[in-house]
């Protein structure tokens, strides 16, 4: 062992380059490292727990045994980097870019429109790359598998699949559209138009990789391990080689923990704040990694990583007879769905057997498949069976503390043996089990007749447990229906479900157990029947969910064929900075390299919901090593309140708070680390106030609202009640949202120290409001301080008001020590702190007709604001202007409050309120249709607006194109046959239903106050040709750059590549408003179009003179004749209003509409479903591009789905925000992409009111996710027709499972026996 003060020499290789290091702090990451020491930041930080994949990179070893160089990718954020000696390490910056060559990989997710905010690209092309290196020619299976631990939050996956798949060798892999264009029938794809030519990409070329560094294979043959120690500040890493040695340390330091793939102490270390003095890790022990064969199982080293006990299964498979690979199969079936590839590639078979997760995958059927753990410590060896008696509770089992888990036996299966492993999780792929199962049986051989039984759950408790009187109750039995409905009554009682349960969801939990052995019991049936053991029994074959992911269509129009081949606007133009993205060269705000003395802002935050605060003690903090100084409200030199609709909201809490995570002070300090040791060691004493509200109800009860409460009415809505055949009365619940950007909140405040000047780089929405914001804070004027916005890593409304009051807080640091400040926060804190949609109580009252016609409608909707107001009134008030959505209802009011709540505020988030009071129409019709048993889609037919048509707020439309999107909506999603198929599915499966829903949506542009629709810009010509543009609009993967550049190129007479967009910046276009409300092509279009026709003009006398001159020529000679060829440009929008009291107005100068059919297969026992097939029509105008306003719909239906089916923050009782990173909060992932997803644009829609004819799309389109939702509910409504339930019920959103499943009502989820054999 090394002896050493500093301890060892760290040797590894990245992207080709030797690296030494020798001061190697245990708590470091690869991921930092690549980012603050070698400056690689295209490896991005996206979570810092291994659940977004934005850090992927490869790593490549060296195996000596059998002379092989093995690829995997991994979480940079998770890797220690003291555990890469003798790696090879490649970033996205190591295989290619722009100024060498772009690597296939990064060229195909580009221009297959793969990248638009671009944050998650990097991740995406080095999972890609890493499977490509492994596998040249895989299937569309293995690439989706490859990207399962990759979130995008923009695009909806497909066009990243697309790309992908375009590697693929499997016949009709890749057709049509660069992959995908499968049209409907009366289409000819040969003329339709393309997103992009698959022949033009690059080939992929395996002989230009890097390869592995021949030096490290040199050093792996010829020279001798030897144990590393890497000592840190707090930490110590010990490597040792031999086992003896392993057992030594172990024996000597028995609560130091083993480390091996990190993915449980990594966490701990970085989120819970748990410090181990002494770290061991035996990577680099050869037992641990052993594979031996007995004549009963197989012994299998417990060092392997996940992803190679699946492969070393997958071979034992083949290898043996399958009588005898029950048990294997059943393993790598979880497998599949422990964590993601990356996760996979690290976490070891050891490590999740002693974590003693009560959720764990694999420990349920490792259990139940008697499995055994081979043990070492000095003591000696010794054989311990993996049952009920190992697991103790969470993270303890009946192991001494010194013993070493060496090796597992999975033993083969018997003949007559059937094994089966179940679960269920809030997410298809890559999400911790809600319940997991592993059962097992043994039969005698040619009867039914039990010999052994074993059933072990995951999630019943504090650990896994046996079912042992479930058993009890069927062993020494037949397998009849006799003996399974006693086993239901034993196991509903033999676990205790709480409903104080960690977790929650007792219900759920229950029903899960029951429903999981009802499932093993039809497989049993099914091999009973193989078997000839039993005979004339109808089984019902639960084939799992479908999974396959069809081709797909993406249509739009051709340009008109008299437009010029140079003129870029209508044409399917790749995103302007993906190229960059997709070689990690793009730069975000925390890319900014470090300057001299920069120092690290971490927020301190409340840990109370509504208290008085008694005294802050910093003490502590500043004793810390790196620690500078704590900012608290008494630096604010100006201003230390933010006005928004009338209310102060203070930017750090001085006598009191209201909400946890409301900003109390920041710590600064010269690193993250040490800012954020620091920020946790501030002790903030509170005295509690009245007893907090958390929730609309609470509100309502102590009438707790922030003012003014909207009301918009039209027709006599009392009067209409009295003349109707029926009315009916219910509610909607739709829950909150998280924004989940994959770049959080950041900020870099440079003072320029002369003149109180500051330079603040910041991931805003809107430049200008932190210009104004920190003048007024700092007390200095705006022309002393510049906003400067590159781009933005996703941002959906949530980085707007928190932003502004980051930036105050940081420039305050800034302003007070005169250094350059850098804030970024960690995605638990982002999460805690900012807020995002709002929780919204729909309550309504309809009257309607026999034949379906709604006259009347009286709806109220709260929302829950938390403890400032923020964005709320405004969002009540969207509300109201869209509680028609698509419906022409005679007699309508609306009522919309603010409930003010002691939770963090919450903000705008794309949709700004309207899919929330959609939802609550939508909920409205279909509750019209079940009472009425009539099919939904006639009830929104018959209440569609047509004709000439007067919205409620008295302003005139024509409905013609919402009508046009509805028609070829129907026609192209097949909707009638396919109707009629999913009525047949249901009368034929009793636990399987389909559901399908067509949902419109009719969406106002702009904002309703005018003054916020104006919009300027700045374009300049330089002597070359070349043309800088800059406007008020940011960058957020929307494209607003690249249309900015498709309008100067139009107006100008020039080839894009001739313009460039700027960065967005406050001392280049001033007064600039925020990117939102899906405004920000009409708004800045409109200024640089405005621009250029000035610069166009100026340059008429040049081309008149030289008409047959070149752009060059022209540009040259208006310099010389001293001709301006700088413009500024200025768009005033619409003069947009409402008059609240009048209750009329024009807020809104038009609609987007559009239409979206969806199909659901639906597991009634579990409530997990998948999406069949997605069609949607949108009417975009004349798309300016296609590929990104496909793109737009794309993304923004795929966060409404998560919206409505999936995404659910939880609470803790005293206001915590449970859900704080990707681990506990789920957002789509490809696993829940529509495994058929088309796309059609209107076609000859035009706009009057937007630059040429386009209309806005980005946030539109969202609320057509909820037709996943709505034909879930389709779907539960067959399911509980089974059950002899009809009309209206509840189902709120999101549709959890845990909600799908107890809203089917089956005999599992009511607890009732009888049934269920």
């Amino acid at each position: 062992m090394s002896a050493g003060a500093t301890g060892d020499t760290l040797c590894f290789f990245v992207n080709g380059k030797k690296v030494t290091e020798k001061h190697v702090d245990p708590e470091t990451t690869l991921l930092s490292f690549l980012r603050e020491k070698l400056r690689l930041t295209g490896t991005k930080y996206g979570c810092g727990g291994g659940g977004c994949g934005a850090c992927t990179v490869m790593v490549s070893r060296y195996r000596p045994a059998n002379k092989s160089i093995c690829h995997y990718s991994v979480n940079a954020c998770l890797l220690p980097l003291c555990q890469l000696h003798g790696a090879a390490i490649t970033t996205v910056e190591g295989i290619g870019s722009t100024k060498t060559r772009i690597h296939p990989v990064q060229e195909r997710i580009a221009k297959a429109h793969g990248s638009q905010c671009g944050f998650c690209t990097p991740g995406m092309v080095m999972s890609m790359y890493t499977l490509l290196r492994n596998n040249p020619q895989p299937s569309l299976e293995d690439i989706t598998q490859a990207l399962t631990g990759n979130l995008c939050r923009c695009t909806g996956y497909r066009p990243i699949i697309d790309g992908c798949r375009t590697f693929c060798q499997e016949a009709n892999c890749c057709q049509l559209n660069g992959g995908t264009n499968s049209g409907s029938k009366e289409e000819n794809p040969e003329e339709t138009p393309l997103l992009f030519d698959k022949s033009q990409f690059l080939p992929i070329d395996h002989t230009q990789e890097l390869i592995f560094p021949p030096e490290l294979i040199l050093m792996a043959e010829t020279s001798s391990p030897q144990t590393l120690t890497f000592r840190g500040e707090r930490v110590t890493c010990v490597s040792p080689v031999l086992l003896e040695e392993l057992v030594q340390l172990k024996t000597s330091n028995p609560e130091a923990p083993l480390i091996m793939g990190n993915t449980k102490l990594g966490p701990d270390f970085k989120f819970k704040g748990v410090v181990h003095p002494l770290i061991i890790s035996p990577i680099r022990v050869l037992e641990l990694f052993e594979v031996t064969e007995t004549t009963h199982g197989v012994w299998v080293g417990t060092g392997f990583p996940l992803s190679e006990i699946w492969a070393i299964l997958k071979k034992l498979c083949r290898q043996f007879p399958e009588e005898k690979t029950e048990l294997f199969r059943a393993l790598i079936q979880q497998l599949r769905n422990v964590g993601s590839q990356q996760i996979c590639n690290v976490a070891t078979l050891g490590g999740h057997i002693m974590s003693a997760n009560p959720n764990s995958d694999l420990n349920p059927i490792l259990a139940a498949g008697n499995c055994s753990v081979s043990t070492i410590s000095s003591g000696g060896w010794r054989e311990v069976p993996l049952n009920q008696e190992f697991f103790l509770s969470f993270g303890k089992t009946v192991l001494r503390p010194e013993e070493i888990v060496v090796s597992v036996l999975i033993p083969f299966s018997r003949k007559g043996e059937l094994v089966r492993a179940f679960r269920q999780a809030p997410r298809k792929e890559c999400a911790f089990a809600t319940i997991t199962t592993g059962m097992r049986v043994l039969f005698s051989e040619g009867f039914r007749v039990v010999e052994d039984v074993s059933i072990y759950f995951g999630g019943v408790g504090p650990k896994t447990a046996k079912a042992v009187q479930t058993c009890a109750t069927i062993v020494a039995r037949p397998w009849n229906a006799e003996t399974l409905s006693q086993a239901y009554e034993v196991l509903v009682k033999e676990f205790d479900f709480p409903p104080s349960i960690p977790g929650g969801k007792a219900e759920f939990r229950r029903s899960l157990t029951l429903s999981f052995l009802f499932k093993f019991n039809l497989e049993v049936l099914q091999s009973l029947r193989k078997m000839n053991v039993i005979e004339n029994i109808v089984v019902e074959n639960m084939e799992p969910l479908p999974g396959e992911i069809q081709l797909s269509q993406q249509h739009f129009q051709h340009v008109s064929k008299g437009q010029s081949d140079q003129d870029p606007v209508g044409r399917a133009i790749i995103h302007s900075s993906a190229i960059s993205q997709a070689t990690g060269e793009a730069i975000y705000c925390d890319d900014l390299p470090k300057t001299d003395g920069e120092l690290f802002l971490s927020l301190v935050t409340s840990s109370r919901a509504h208290a008085k605060i008694i005294n802050v003690d910093v003490s502590d903090a500043l004793l810390l090593p790196g620690v500078v100084d704590v900012i608290t409200a008494k630096d604010i030199p100006g201003k230390k309140t933010r006005m928004f609709s009338g209310y102060d909201e203070e930017m750090l809490a001085q006598t009191q708070v209201s909400c946890i995570g409301q900003i109390v002070c920041a710590v600064l300090a010269d690193t993250r680390a040490h800012a954020r040791r620091a920020a946790s060691a501030v002790n903030i004493s509170y005295e509690d106030l009245s007893e907090p509200i958390f929730t609309i109800e609470d509100a309502i009860k102590r009438s707790s609202y922030f003012e003014p409460r909207r009301k918009l009415e039209r027709g006599n809505v009392e009067e209409a009640f009295k003349s109707v055949d029926l009315v009916h009365e219910g509610a909607i619940r739709i829950g909150g949202q998280e924004h989940f950007y994959m770049e959080t909140q950041s900020i870099l405040v440079l003072p320029v120290r002369e003149q109180a000047e500051f330079k603040i780089y910041a991931s805003s929405q809107s430049p200008t409001s932190v210009q104004i914001a920190v003048s007024e804070t700092l007390a200095i004027p705006a022309n002393r301080v510049s906003c400067h916005v590159k781009r933005l890593g996703g941002a959906f409304g949530g980085k707007f008001v928190k932003t502004v009051i980051l930036a105050c807080i940081t420039s305050v640091a800034a302003w007070k020590t005169n250094c350059a400040v850098r804030c970024v926060l960690e995605r638990g804190e982002d999460m805690l702190i900012t807020g995002g949609r709002h929780p919204v109580l729909g309550k309504y009252k309809v009257g309607f007709q026999k034949d379906g016609r709604i006259l009347a409608a009286d709806i109220q909707i709260w929302t829950n604001a938390g403890n400032a107001v923020d964005v709320s009134i405004f969002v009540a008030e969207k509300i109201l202007l869209h509680l028609d959505n698509a419906y022409n209802i005679p007699n309508l009011r609306g009522r919309a409050a603010a409930c003010r709540t002691n939770l963090p505020s919450n903000t705008s988030f794309r949709g700004f309120g309207v899919p929330q009071v959609a939802c609550v129409i939508e909920n409205l019709i279909s509750d019209v249709g079940l009472t009425l048993q009539r099919p939904v889609d006639q009830v929104r037919e018959i209440n569609m607006y047509k004709g000439p048509s007067l919205t409620h707020y008295k302003v005139e439309f024509s409905p013609e194109n919402l009508l046009r999107c509805w028609d070829e909506c129907k026609a192209k999603s097949d909707f009638c046959s396919r109707r009629i198929a999913v009525d047949t599915f249901n009368e034929q499966n009793r636990w399987k239903k389909r559901g399908l829903s067509i949902i419109p949506i009719k969406y106002g542009i702009a904002f309703s106050e005018g003054v916020m629709n104006q919009s300027a810009a700045l374009v300049n010509i330089y002597q070359d040709g070349s043309v800088l543009v800059t406007h008020g609009g940011t960058e957020m993967g929307q494209g607003v750059h690249t249309k900015m550049q498709q309008v100067v190129s139009r107006e100008l007479h020039i080839p894009m590549s001739k313009v460039y967009i700027g960065e967005t910046s406050t001392n280049a276009v001033p007064n600039t408003f925020i990117s939102a409300a899906s405004f920000g092509t009409d708004a800045n279009g409109m200024a640089v179009k405005n621009a250029c026709q000035t610069l166009y003009q100026r340059l008429e006398p040049v081309r008149q003179k030289n008409p047959k001159g070149t752009w060059e020529s022209w540009v040259s000679a208006a310099v010389m004749e001293k001709i301006s060829l700088s413009a500024t440009g200025f768009s005033r929008g619409p003069d947009s209003y409402i008059d609240w009291d009048k209750m009329e107005g024009q807020p809104f100068p038009y609609f987007t509409y559009g239409v979206c059919c969806s199909e659901v297969e639906l597991d009634c026992l579990t409530g997990d479903y998948r999406t069949m097939r997605t069609n949607i029509v949108a009417d975009v105008g004349q798309s300016l591009n296609p590929s990104v306003d496909i793109g737009q719909i794309e993304g923004a239906f795929m966060q409404g789905l998560g919206l409505f089916t999936m995404e659910e923050l939880k609470f803790s009782p005293c206001g915590l925000l449970y859900t704080r990173g990707p681990s506990q909060y789920k957002i789509p992932a490809v696993c829940d992409l529509p495994l058929s997803f088309n796309i059609h644009l209107l076609s000859d829609s035009n706009n009057p009111h937007a630059i040429y004819s386009s209309k806005g799309i980005g946030e539109p389109t969202l609320f057509l996710g909820s037709s996943v939702f709505f034909a879930i509910k389709d779907a539960v409504a067959a399911a509980r027709k089974e059950v002899g339930l009809s009309g209206p019920f509840s189902l709120d959103s999101p549709a959890t499972a845990e909600r799908i499943c107890l809203a089917c009502a089956s005999p599992f989820a009511q607890n009732q026996e009888k049934e269920m054999g």
